[in-house]
């Protein structure tokens, strides 16, 4: 049977279908070119793009420090959204943590995405305080925690 996401590590040849996927999810707010450099750079082992076929549909950045990890950003192909790209990511990304003796899995998600937070909940993510402010523009952030 074959799968229906592939989830492997980012290369640099992936950063123009990266850039893709952010502008589709993000728009304007989206990160740019350097900054995803940077991140294969310093979080190159969990910088992680899910496939569908050929095509790069999702990424997810991960990034450790010291016996705790950061989620620093995920995003899906609005189009392949809810079929399961996001799961693959994060499943794969909690079992790599877990082989690095990660301690604890970190992210922040804007307090009105409420998808994205029943998202983090389905995976066991607890809240743990709203960030007032945290994004730009002035949105708050809710900061969220699961133990490994």
């Amino acid at each position: 049977m074959e799968k229906r996401f592939l989830v492997s590590l980012a290369r640099w040849s992936d950063l123009d279908a990266i850039l893709e996927v952010e502008h589709a999810s993000f728009g304007k707010d989206a990160y740019d070119r350097n900054l995803f450099a940077e991140y294969i750079r310093e979080c190159g082992g969990l910088f992680l793009v899910v496939r569908r076929g050929p095509r790069i549909c999702g990424y997810m950045v991960t990034c450790v420090r010291e016996s705790r990890a950061e989620l620093v950003s995920i995003a899906v192909l609005p189009e392949v959204r809810g079929q399961g790209a996001a799961s693959a990511m994060l499943e794969s990304t909690l079992r790599r943590l877990r082989r690095r003796k990660v301690a604890r899995l970190l992210l922040m998600v804007r307090v009105r995405n409420r998808a994205a937070r029943r998202f983090y909940e389905k995976f066991g993510f607890e809240r743990l305080r709203i960030v007032k402010g945290y994004y730009q523009g002035g949105g708050d952030g809710l900061l969220m925690s699961r133990e490994l």
